[in-house]
């Protein structure tokens, strides 16, 4: 029998915002290089494996607000969380000490020249772009959205934290070119339509996530449907019928359905 792989930590951040041309919202979302080893070429929410540094920064209060009651592993998925979308989209759910508002667009701009690039060679960490500049991470502003596990028997596993988070004002982000090569603010619908005929490719639990977001028509609605929303864990079951592959999820897990179809005959 082949080794189950244990499933590394990692946190996924739906970023919201309104649409200004239409009655819906919208999320940003970037294409992943082709030559990313995990989904590769796919349309993805930013985020990212949990590292150590998030860790050692959930051990200091005074890094971070909102994060009272949370364990150490709590605390590490929602650091993971703003850490990787600042990373991949420059976009910072931060606020300075001291104010009780996120950092505003035109500082976020800064401490986005002034580090992303090296933060994401690895020339500095997170917790010294955090003590350089003098913020608190904004842990409250995530709100948990939904809990994905890889199945067994994949060779590459994540235990992944879906969150909902408001865009700052004035934040409009941007992929890195390098981990991503484009990015999009697009409507859930647009973007499923956009896997259906063939102009993205999603993931399933991308395409799924997008497909229960899009039943709220703002940002206000999205965040208001998640709080107090028991969170129901997803571990896919693969299972064949009459040839062609489907998924088993949980129906509890509120995505319409427990049994889906991801393709034809192996």
């Amino acid at each position: 029998m082949a080794e189950i792989v244990a499933p590394r930590q990692a946190s996924t951040v739906l970023l919201l915002r309104d649409s200004k041309a239409a009655r819906e919202l919208e999320v940003f979302m970037m294409v992943r290089h082709h030559q990313i080893e995990f989904s590769s070429g796919a349309l993805v929410f930013p985020g990212g494996s949990v590292d150590n540094n998030d860790r050692e920064i959930a051990t200091d209060p005074t890094l971070y607000s909102g994060g009272d009651g949370l364990g150490t592993d709590a605390l590490g998925f929602r650091i993971a969380a703003i850490r990787e979308t600042f990373e991949e989209s420059g976009i910072l759910l931060a606020r300075p000490k001291g104010s009780t508002s996120l950092v505003d667009a035109k500082r976020a701009s800064e401490i986005e020249a002034a580090h992303r690039a090296d933060l994401n060679d690895g020339k500095i960490t997170f917790l010294e772009v955090l003590t350089n500049n003098g913020l608190l991470l904004a842990l409250d502003e995530l709100i948990p959205y939904a809990h994905w596990i890889t199945p067994e028997g994949m060779p590459k596993r994540f235990d992944t934290w879906f969150f909902l988070a408001a865009a700052p004002p004035d934040q409009l982000g941007a992929h890195d070119g390098k981990e991503s090569t484009d990015s999009i603010w697009v409507s859930p619908r647009e973007a499923v339509a956009g896997g259906e005929n063939g102009r993205f490719k999603l993931p399933f639990p991308t395409t799924r996530n997008l497909i229960r977001l899009g039943k709220q028509r703002s940002v206000r609605n999205a965040l208001e449907d998640c709080e107090g929303r028991d969170i129901v864990t997803v571990m896919p079951v693969m299972t064949t019928l009459n040839g062609g592959r489907q998924l088993r999820i949980p129906r509890e897990a509120g995505y319409d359905g427990e049994l889906f179809e991801v393709g034809g005959p192996e």
